[in-house]
């Protein structure tokens, strides 16, 4: 009898369904590809193109590590349960999840071309070059993709997919520097040379598929055991909303099985005793502290990007500062669950939250600072200098990234509201709110910074003490204010 035909096959309703959904999303993205296309026509500035494609190639990288971190080929939990550990063939079983990731590449390729030739714009030859750019972002996701597979069958592989990630990110890196004053990128590409170069990536990546695909029945059932996983707290954490499961989920496989060496407790007041685990938990991720550096030029490169400052890179500058500031509160949220530690230690839990604020207003403070020298540097804050207003900034970011690890999970009771652009759900909003409001109050000095007065100068005097003013006040009211227990 052979197991092979026992094995689901897609039924008539599987198929009208991918049919169906992918022809809802290919009328939902249309309007957005006809914008792109109708603004084709034009010769692209050589300072945008560059911070464009660094961009890309951030987003590139960032999308290949994601890759690599979530297996990529994973299965239900009742396929893992069940037909993993069978005497069935294993590229029978992994067949759907395997046709599932090349049609979820395909479609991000799709998007990065049409994000490349937004960049890249289209002077002349315009239907060639929309083939090429679409050809090329698609043969990079598949490519990378498959590469991604690859490095989940053997562990020469997931070396080369690490090379890779750091190459991409390194000529990103390239692409940024050639796009500022010490360099130029060329204007133009000839199409034939795009053609060309799209046709030898085209032909790399279906080896690279063809390779993944001869390799698909090596891949270890531990390691789709622990993918599977991984993609089961993902979807339950996105049904419930529950975002901090997945940051408990990351740290736990990060450190299981870690043999760590003992040092001594550094000789420490008592809060600031309890929050030295904070300090010492950065000092072990090195590259988290890597990719924080690097993530303070992305308002920069999007500010080139865009020509200007916007509202995005507004939104861009706090939602990083926040989120540098909030990688280091996981003493604070692990405190708001389980207060046994400050009690045993004899601790108040409002010296124990206020101690606890330091490294986050450090490191939240110091990205704001660095990104708003990166600002400067590129232009887009005339009048300076304005990175003196991270220090005061500090305070805000740190109370607002406290109040985020401290809050509560997603109340789904409550009710939701019917507005013109649609039903909003109160529960989820005010979750992803609460922190944010707070920082985005204390910090409204540079906020009015990177909106109102980038296309203007202004005495940073005044702004500066009244950032000093907000900070402090933020932070300290929030100490008065949380809750303890």
């Amino acid at each position: 009898m052979n197991p092979v035909r026992h094995t689901k096959r897609p039924s008539w309703t599987d198929r009208y369904v991918l049919l169906s959904g992918s022809a809802v999303v290919s009328l939902l993205i249309a309007p957005v590809v006809q914008d792109v296309l109708a603004g084709l026509d034009r010769r692209a500035d050589p300072a945008q193109v560059g911070a464009g494609l660094a961009l890309l190639g951030l987003l590139y990288a960032g999308s290949l590590a994601l890759a690599r971190a979530f297996g990529p080929v994973a299965l239900p939990a009742a396929d893992a349960a069940w037909l993993l550990l069978s005497p069935l063939p294993r590229r029978r079983v992994l067949m759907r999840p395997a046709l599932i990731l090349l049609g979820v590449a395909v479609v991000a390729g799709l998007v990065l071309g049409v994000s490349l030739l937004a960049v890249l714009g289209a002077p002349d030859h315009t239907v060639l070059r929309s083939a090429v750019a679409l050809a090329l972002g698609v043969c990079a996701t598949v490519g990378g993709t498959a590469v991604a597979v690859l490095a989940q069958t053997s562990a020469p592989w997931d070396g080369g997919s690490r090379m890779m990630i750091v190459a991409v990110a390194a000529v990103a890196v390239l692409a940024a520097l050639l796009s500022g004053p010490a360099g130029r990128l060329p204007q133009t590409v000839p199409a034939v040379f795009g053609a060309a170069l799209a046709a030898a990536c085209c032909v790399a990546a279906a080896l690279a598929v063809r390779l993944a695909w001869i390799r698909l029945d090596r891949v270890h059932a531990r390691d789709l055991l622990a993918a599977s996983a991984r993609v089961r707290q993902v979807t339950t954490a996105a049904t419930v909303l529950d975002v901090g499961s997945l940051t408990w989920a990351a740290e736990d496989a990060r450190w299981r099985g870690r043999v760590l060496r003992s040092r001594r407790w550094p000789r420490l007041p008592a809060p600031f005793a309890l929050a030295w685990h904070d300090w010492r938990r950065l000092g072990r991720r090195p590259g988290r502290l890597g990719v924080l550096l690097a993530s303070t030029a992305l308002p920069a490169l999007a500010m080139r990007a865009a020509g200007g400052t916007s509202l995005v890179v507004v939104a861009l500058t706090a939602a990083g500062a926040l989120a540098a500031a909030a990688s280091c509160t996981a003493g604070a949220r692990r405190d708001a669950g389980d207060p046994a530690l400050h009690r045993l230690a004899g601790v108040h839990p409002r010296a124990a939250l206020a101690a606890r604020s330091a490294l986050p207003a450090l490191v939240g403070g110091l990205w704001l600072a660095v990104a708003l020298a990166g600002l400067e540097a590129a232009g887009g804050l005339p009048g300076g200098p304005w990175w003196p207003l991270a220090l005061p900034a500090a305070p805000a970011l740190a109370a607002g990234a406290l109040r985020m690890a401290r809050r509560p999970p997603v109340d789904h009771a409550m009710p939701v509201i019917d507005t013109p652009a649609g039903a909003i759900p109160t529960g989820p909003a005010l979750w992803a709110l609460t922190g944010a409001d707070l920082a985005l109050l204390g910090c409204a000095p540079v906020l009015y910074v990177l909106y109102v007065l980038s296309a203007g100068s202004a005495a940073p005097g005044p702004v500066l003490a009244a950032q000093a003013v907000t900070g402090a006040a933020t932070l300290g009211l929030y100490l008065l204010r949380a809750r303890t227990r």
